[in-house]
């Protein structure tokens, strides 16, 4: 047999071995749908089920931010949390929750900045993998170190309220993103019961 004979041969073989060892990568979105699960052992909902309750949850956020637009009082701006708010974070890692996204854009063409306030601690990171999901992003503020989440994100609100903000509508999916005010309105996609972190 020559050597490229030989090669081919090789080759062939490989691939027959290679490839169905790459094919379980392909089911790995559907075995995250159920990876979560709390004490009881109750795991969160499908992707779809989830993106019909965001969607529930955010659909009056445009409407209301329409009335707050013609209002012109202000600075009115929009904040956004981002693990499983922004980004769907539990379901695939780093992509638009696109219910939020459409929420974004819209603030963004109607001269709303869009706001981010997370309990990460870097805002460099979490400035890329917005950026590259198709956010636009106004401003971030993280959470310090020593704060708990409710604090970090109450305080963020407060801070960019004195830069002039005037956060109209507030978008998490978790009670800390709510604590402390400095917002008009709140939109709380669904946590439950803590699965979505």
């Amino acid at each position: 047999m020559s050597v490229r004979k030989f090669r081919i041969a090789a080759l062939a073989v490989l691939t027959a071995v290679v490839l169905p060892a790459a094919t379980p990568a392909v089911a790995a979105p559907a075995q995250d749908a159920t990876r979560a699960q709390d004490a009881s052992g109750k795991a969160a909902p499908s992707y779809q089920a989830w993106q019909a309750d965001v969607k529930k949850a955010v659909g009056p956020a445009v409407p209301w931010l329409r009335g707050r637009s013609a209002e012109r009082g202000g600075k009115p701006a929009i904040v956004l949390d981002i693990d499983n708010t922004a980004l769907e974070t539990y379901y695939h890692e780093g992509r638009a929750n696109k219910p939020v996204l459409e929420v974004a854009e819209w603030a963004h063409e109607h001269h709303m900045p869009v706001l981010f306030v997370t309990a990460r601690t870097s805002s460099s990171s979490a400035r890329k993998q917005l950026e590259h999901a198709g956010y636009p992003v106004d401003a971030i503020c993280t959470r310090e170190h020593g704060e708990s989440k409710g604090e970090g994100k109450a305080r963020c609100r407060k801070e960019l309220t004195r830069d002039g903000y005037a956060i109209t509508a507030n978008i998490g999916n978790r009670s800390t993103d709510f604590e402390g005010g400095y917002y008009e309105k709140g939109f709380k996609l669904p946590d439950y019961g803590g699965l979505l972190s």
